[in-house]
């Protein structure tokens, strides 16, 4: 017989399952099992009188080993875990496990650290694992609405030939005879592919910064949604694309697993309004002095700092009623050199802060090579950057994107930090597991 996962069991019939044990009573006549898979849970009841070859498997079992078990799937009124348990005839185990080592003592929490070292074992648990059906749910709606909108996924080099945007914050590896570097993003291939004539692009994958910090929302290592599409007309386009898409996945979500995250994590999945609020940065301290008192120095201005992005969650509800809010307005010296300036020299992009954090910055890029090439030699990057450079001699159309955080993304949709919020978290001082 061929194993099923328990939410596709069937009543009343022969079924064959296999998972961790999550919970075990083993009694003088009877043992009870909690059998926990990917999908659900199930228990599983033995009557010790009925099947005595049973006895000595089951002395050996403790929890979180690995069982597989056949036997009929009945209804009953007295079990509380979903009012369903299997009486098994055949049991079979698959793999027995020592105690864990971060189990702590009751009421208490084991250190996030030492939760991380064995971070297999953590990600055993109904949080973990509704976490990341959801952040993989995310994405999937992501990739469904822009396929939808014939955009093309691609998949770009990690490994590049010089260091790349701002120079800053990047791993150096040994390249055979010579040095490489990990891409901080995909941005400089996302513009070869507008280049290219491939109109509407998007990835996910790694991004690298060899960054030191100590925050909630930082990693080393990280997962990016990208994207980057053709014959814009101005910025506003690339914001309207991303209020379309977030809202898109997050009614998805909420529509899959809004309940169970409710249930779970006690969290109301918002599924925002359209459009999302827009303010500009300077307008936006304005409002931050006079609602809060919060004050910051000119030189300061251009950019949006640390405690001022946190207040936006605050400003953004009593404002607007909304729990996003794209600010636009930085100063040139606070944003890259290859994003189009208006007639001011004030960049045309955004970031987009959700709950207080920032989870993108996106803008329409400059795409005409002379102009591009002076503001790449205004910041001192103009030789590091020539290969990227290159792709704007041949012909371009205008063009823009963003880039979102999944991991800042998965972090504020459940109210958790970033090590708890990624498979495997990679800082300053993590490389294992």
């Amino acid at each position: 017989m061929k194993r099923c996962q328990i939410k596709d069991l069937k009543l009343n019939e022969v079924n064959k399952l296999a998972g961790y044990i999550e919970n075990l009573r083993n009694k003088k006549t009877m043992c009870f099992i909690v059998l926990r898979d990917v999908s659900g849970k199930l228990q599983i009841t033995i009557e010790k009188e009925k099947h005595p070859e049973f006895n000595e498997l089951l002395d050996k079992l403790t929890i979180d080993s690995v069982i597989e078990v056949e036997g009929k799937v009945m209804e009953s009124e007295y079990v509380k875990l979903n009012h369903m348990e299997m009486y098994p005839d055949k049991l079979e185990i698959l793999s027995i496990a020592e105690p864990s080592p971060i189990v702590a003592p009751k009421g208490e929490e084991t250190n996030i650290d030492l939760r991380l070292d064995y971070r297999w074992i953590d990600l055993r648990t109904d949080k973990n694992t509704l976490m990341f059906k959801v952040q993989s749910y995310f994405i999937n709606s992501c990739r469904e609405f822009l396929n939808k909108r014939d955009f093309i996924e691609i998949h770009t080099p990690k490994l590049i030939g010089a260091e790349s945007e701002s120079g800053a914050g990047v791993f150096k590896v040994d390249y055979f005879d010579r040095n490489a570097y990990l891409a901080q993003s995909p941005q400089f291939y996302k513009q070869m592919a507008m280049a290219a004539g491939f109109e509407r692009i998007y990835e996910s994958g790694p991004v690298f910064r060899a960054e030191k910090f100590a925050s909630r929302k930082h990693a080393t290592e990280f997962t990016g949604f990208d994207l980057e599409f053709s014959y814009i007309e101005s910025y506003k386009d690339v914001m309207h694309l991303e209020e379309e898409m977030l809202t898109y996945a997050l009614k998805a979500v909420k529509e899959k697993y809004g309940e169970e995250i409710k249930k779970v994590y006690d969290i109301e999945v918002v599924v925002p309004t359209l459009p999302f609020p827009v303010i500009d940065l300077h307008d936006l301290y304005a409002e931050l002095e006079k609602r809060y008192g919060y004050k910051v120095s000119e030189e300061e201005k251009g950019d949006l700092t640390t405690e001022g992005e946190r207040l936006c969650q605050k400003f953004s509800l009593e404002a607007y009623g909304h729990e996003f809010l794209f600010v636009t307005g930085y100063s040139k010296e606070n944003r890259a050199f290859y994003h189009m300036r208006d007639e001011h020299g004030v960049p045309c992009g955004y970031d987009l802060i959700w709950k207080g954090c920032e989870i993108t910055t996106g803008a329409q890029r400059e795409h005409r090579y002379e102009i591009l090439k002076a503001q790449a030699a205004e910041k001192g990057l103009d030789e590091d950057v020539k290969f990227y450079l290159d792709f704007f001699k041949y012909g371009c159309p205008p063009h823009g994107g963003f880039g979102i955080g999944v991991d800042r993304i998965t972090m504020l949709l459940f109210n958790e930090g970033i090590k708890e919020s990624m498979f495997i978290f990679r800082g300053p001082d993590r490389l294992n597991p």
